[in-house]
């Protein structure tokens, strides 16, 4: 998918970081706080060091003897986005979650075979079932009578298929989805533009034999109007983090589902002026991580902290702790 070019984005940012970084005062703590696992804020980093173990498991990912405890009663299953695999896709994620004392699970999904480093291709049906064979193991495993979950990009909107259509609603309480193509996109107007000179139709046909998937997440396809008719689930939680600064689903309100009584929606730019996360790096996002705890765990707030996040390679300067 097309990512805008980045220079001016960034050296707009930089340009504040001078100013801001004086302004901003982190607890005395964070600077010496370490977490018993290490995270990575910088998305691109960790996919290049990681995106070739796709078999290996995010830091503190499928203990299957973890036993959930009462204050956090459901494990959390990570899944994917497209192109990605668990292991590039969750290097920040799976360790705060673990770190804060959740059984964190993650498996890959649509791709050619378990260990290719390219997952989350196939078609969606078929993927939603991959997750629900996973959701059973990890119940069967933990004892759990539910899971959560948090998903990026296809896999912050896959799962919903799982709950509507495969009986996930009786085994997922919450929903958290980063940057999700829930309504698909316009990959910055291409798809519209091509269905309006005609051509977009052969090109579809030709990612449906690659990328069934990529092309079930344009807007308007057929998939998503079906999966849209009844958007969220009764007894299911769900919560949204987005970016404005969305570069792949286009445009990013594309996110967002109607809003409902267990619906909520989030917009990082909106918390925090300074955050520049782009479609992969909000997996990674600081913000977006302490909204993923929120979500998972309201009564239990962690502070969401406001720092220069640079689209791609992250947090400029240290990271608060949670």
């Amino acid at each position: 998918m097309p990512y805008r070019p980045l220079t001016r984005r960034i050296s707009l940012i930089l340009g504040t970081i001078g100013a801001t970084l004086l302004a901003i005062t982190w607890p005395a703590a964070a600077a010496s706080a370490q977490s018993s696992l290490p995270v990575s804020y910088d998305f691109l980093a960790s996919a290049a060091a990681h995106a070739l173990a796709p078999d290996t498991p995010p830091p503190g990912a499928n203990n299957f003897s973890c036993k959930p405890t009462a204050a956090h009663p459901y494990p959390v299953i990570l899944v994917h986005g497209t192109l990605a695999n668990m292991n590039d896709n969750w290097q920040a994620a799976s360790p705060i979650l673990a770190n804060h004392g959740y059984c964190v699970f993650a498996f890959n999904y649509g791709g050619s075979s378990p260990a290719s480093p390219i997952q989350g291709t196939g078609g969606i049906a078929a993927s939603a079932q991959q997750l629900a064979s996973f959701v059973s193991q990890v119940l069967a495993a933990t004892g759990a009578a539910k899971v959560d979950i948090v998903g990026h990009s296809q896999g912050g909107m896959m799962p919903r298929y799982y709950i509507s259509d495969l009986g996930g609603a009786a085994k997922v309480a919450a929903l958290v989805a980063l940057a999700p193509s829930n309504y698909g996109t316009t990959l910055d107007g291409l798809t519209v533009l091509g269905s309006d000179l005609g051509i977009i139709a052969g090109a579809s046909s030709l990612l449906s034999t690659t990328c069934p998937a990529c092309v079930q997440q344009e807007e308007g396809s057929a998939f998503l109007t079906a999966l849209n008719a009844a958007p969220a689930a009764p007894g299911v939680s769900y919560t949204v983090i987005e970016s404005r600064d969305d570069e792949v689903v286009t445009p990013y309100t594309n996110a967002f589902l109607p809003p409902g009584p267990n619906v909520t929606n989030i917009t990082v730019n909106n918390q925090c002026p300074l955050d520049a996360s782009d479609h992969l790096e909000i997996a990674s996002d600081p913000v977006a991580m302490a909204d993923m705890l929120n979500a998972l765990d309201p009564a239990q707030p962690v502070r969401v902290p406001c720092l220069v996040v640079l689209p791609l390679t992250g947090p400029v300067g240290p990271v608060p702790a949670f």
